[in-house]
């Protein structure tokens, strides 16, 4: 007795759900690593402001807690040193930047102190950071 048997349609992968998934997870890196590029600071208590920014292409972070102690990418710095430390680091960078992470409660003295270091270091571009938002 002899059977007829047709063959069926061929299995095949399809490409499109594969390239759908494959551009999601791409995303999701991406997004991942942006957000986590910038956040070099220590926690401080930020003061608000509505038109708060972050700039992701300087390179060094210096914060100043409500104490004055005052860190430059999450090593202590005593404030006497900080301009001989920030040369140091900034190295033979071209244009080397200071994103600046300080205490809301910090006194304005304390604040113009710690500008005026970073200036005699040489950097000339420097970001206050700030929380998006309003403070009361």
């Amino acid at each position: 007795m002899k059977l007829n048997i047709s063959p069926g349609r061929k299995a095949r992968i399809e490409m499109v759900p594969l390239i759908d998934t494959v551009f999601l997870i791409l995303v999701f890196f991406i997004y991942s690593m942006l957000s986590m590029s910038v956040h070099r600071g220590l926690p401080v208590l930020l003061p608000a402001s509505t038109a708060a920014g972050i700039e992701k292409d300087l390179m060094l972070s210096v914060t100043v807690k409500s104490d004055g102690t005052v860190y430059i990418d999450s090593e202590k710095v005593s404030s006497g040193d900080l301009t001989a430390a920030l040369q140091l680091k900034a190295g033979k960078a071209k244009e080397p930047g200071v994103v600046l992470f300080a205490d809301g409660s910090l006194s304005y003295q304390k604040l113009f102190n710690v500008l005026d270091q970073i200036k005699k270091a040489g950097i000339s571009r420097i970001s206050l950071q700030a929380e998006a938002g309003h403070r009361q």
